[in-house]
């Protein structure tokens, strides 16, 4: 049986993306996960994945990236894997040097967003070259979407031959068991938050940062209080930069901030519209899941979630950064309950249609059986 061996820095992304993707793979080949231990939350069950403990510092940490490298170097090398496959800036970048180092014939990486698009300057110069690194390394390259394929083709990231998308995009797709209309679980929240049956609430799930455009968003619904009194915005997810008192302050009681959660698919059921004003993004998993639950979206028109959202039909796009585009279609689906109807069913349909979890796993799984020959 043949060995192969995920790669990345957080359980957040095991948990989010790579779960449905080990365990079917796990069925075929040897599998190991290497993840930072115990990092932000516990790993979800895998059975038959051999788990190695290997510390990836997310951010610039020469000490930490040198034993992170000699790590994976040592474990490429001692356990002889056929495929090693990396998630995230970091891991990609250590994961596909150490794998040349080792001798490892097929070296995976996916880019599912670029740190360095919002940046500026010897930053963004720095995190641009350490991408281009780590595709040149690799033998493969994957882009969890066409526009994202597109964009790291014109900057001249990656040659057009040497990187593919799976499917119609996203890492693995949505769980449609998991995430759909959910009468009692919307419910249940509502109680839980005290947030009443018919209050409309505008979500946002995803890391609390800058870059995913919280404030922005809090500023925009700050200030339709005095238009829809009884709508809430509800915030989850891991506040990364403290910004949640921030988003409290900019709207007051009527703003719900809720920590990580393992269960994002109960605060979906519980909403009437998603918000994803990022600033960067590789696709947009969550509007996808969001979408499977019913939910239309409004996004930054950036690529990734220009696949992830259709322009009018499944959602409404603005430009990143652009507060008044923002809050007048907040202003607009808000006002019109039966446009979120009709937008959200076409949500749904796509998302089932294109996205189903199903079709992107059995697409990688098809792809490794190609690389490795069975």
């Amino acid at each position: 049986m043949k060995r192969i061996c995920f790669v990345t820095t957080s359980p957040l992304i095991v948990n989010f993306f790579l779960v449905p993707h080990l365990r079917r793979l796990a069925s075929r080949y040897e599998v190991s996960l290497a993840v930072t231990l115990p990092g932000e939350a516990p790993l979800k069950d895998l059975p038959g994945v051999h788990v190695e403990p290997v510390t990836i510092p997310r951010r610039i940490r020469p000490l930490g990236d040198l034993r992170a490298l000699q790590r994976l170097t040592h474990l490429f090398r001692e356990r002889r894997y056929a495929l090693v496959h990396s998630f995230g800036p970091k891991a990609g970048l250590l994961s596909t040097w150490a794998g040349m180092r080792a001798g490892v014939p097929a070296r995976l990486h996916t880019f599912t967003g670029q740190v360095w698009a919002s940046r500026r300057g010897t930053m963004r110069a720095l995190l641009r070259a350490a991408d281009r690194a780590t595709a040149r390394r690799a033998t493969e390259v994957l882009a969890d979407s066409a526009s994202q394929r597109d964009f790291l083709i014109r900057e001249g990231i990656v040659a057009a031959e040497h990187c593919r998308v799976l499917g119609a995009g996203s890492v693995c797709g949505v769980d449609a068991q998991r995430f759909r209309p959910d009468a009692a679980a919307r419910a249940a929240v509502r109680a839980e938050l005290g947030i009443g049956a018919q209050a409309p609430i505008v979500l946002f799930v995803g890391r609390v940062t800058r870059d995913k455009g919280v404030l922005d968003l809090a500023q925009a619904f700050g200030v339709l209080g005095a238009e829809y009194p009884e709508a809430v915005l509800l915030v989850v997810g891991p506040d990364e930069e403290g910004l949640g008192a921030q988003v409290r302050r900019l709207c007051g009681e009527r703003a719900r901030v809720v920590g990580y959660t393992h269960t994002p698919e109960r605060y979906m059921a519980a909403a009437d519209l998603l918000c994803l004003p990022s600033y960067r993004e590789g696709f947009g998993a969550v509007v996808i899941e969001a979408a499977a639950a019913g939910l239309p979206a409004i996004g930054s028109r950036i690529y990734g979630i220009v696949d992830a959202v259709q322009d009018g039909k499944t959602g409404l796009l603005f430009e990143p950064g652009n507060v008044g585009e923002l809050q007048a279609h907040l202003r607009r689906l808000l006002g019109d309950e039966a446009l979120r109807e009709h937008l959200g069913t076409a949500a749904r349909e796509r998302a089932l249609k294109e996205f189903a979890e199903e079709r992107l796993v059995g697409a990688l799984e098809a792809r490794y059986r190609q690389i490795l020959g069975g």
